[in-house]
């Protein structure tokens, strides 16, 4: 089984990338690898070429198509631009047949500017994963712009009403998007502080 997150923002670093980099730590501290399979999927280092040509027959879009066919379950993260989500973003789903999603679990995740764009993920995004025939779409999270700084370094942080927001949303994707229970993945205990008696 597996986890297919698509990174829908045009940059490589962006605070969707992020939420979605948080959502993939959930799902590996939450699940074994060898119960769920987390793989990911940058639009932008799909050929922009064929993207725009819709170019179906191009070997980047064709992976990326098998990618989306072989996951259970999607997260789908997209900065809002313009009340809507991305362009690089819209130009895959039109490219993906009419069926695409049927069957499957889907998490929206969105950033933007401002809290009044919360609602895009609801009037721009759900009515495409319905046309695509999902199954089920999860409530969404949104987050934006300042509940996600930057931190001395550059790199974006999550902060902790989103963090929250993160585990609950996993957790519902894990319970109700996949029906799988979550076992805590056991993590290596140094040989130092390991107990034991003779």
């Amino acid at each position: 089984m597996s986890v297919l997150l698509i990174a829908g923002s045009p940059t490589e670093h962006s605070r969707s990338a992020t939420l979605l980099d948080g959502v993939a730590e959930r799902l590996h501290a939450a699940v074994d690898d060898r119960r769920l399979r987390v793989e990911r999927l940058r639009i932008r280092d799909l050929s922009p070429q064929a993207l725009l040509l819709a170019d179906w027959g191009h070997a980047s879009v064709v992976r990326a198509i098998e990618q989306v066919a072989n996951a259970r379950a999607l997260v789908i993260a997209t900065p809002v631009y313009k009340a809507a989500y991305s362009g690089v973003l819209k130009v895959f789903l039109d490219l993906l047949p009419q069926t695409a999603l049927k069957g499957k679990a889907v998490l929206p995740i969105a950033t933007g500017g401002s809290p009044h764009h919360m609602l895009a993920l609801d009037y721009a995004l759900r009515p495409v994963l319905q046309s695509l025939g999902a199954r089920h779409i999860l409530p969404g999270v949104y987050a934006s712009d300042a509940q996600i700084p930057k931190d001395e370094a550059g790199d974006y942080q999550i902060g902790g009403e989103i963090a929250q927001r993160l585990d609950d949303a996993t957790h519902t994707l894990l319970q109700e998007g996949l029906r799988l229970s979550a076992v805590p993945v056991p993590r290596p205990v140094p040989f130092s502080q390991a107990l034991y008696s003779v």
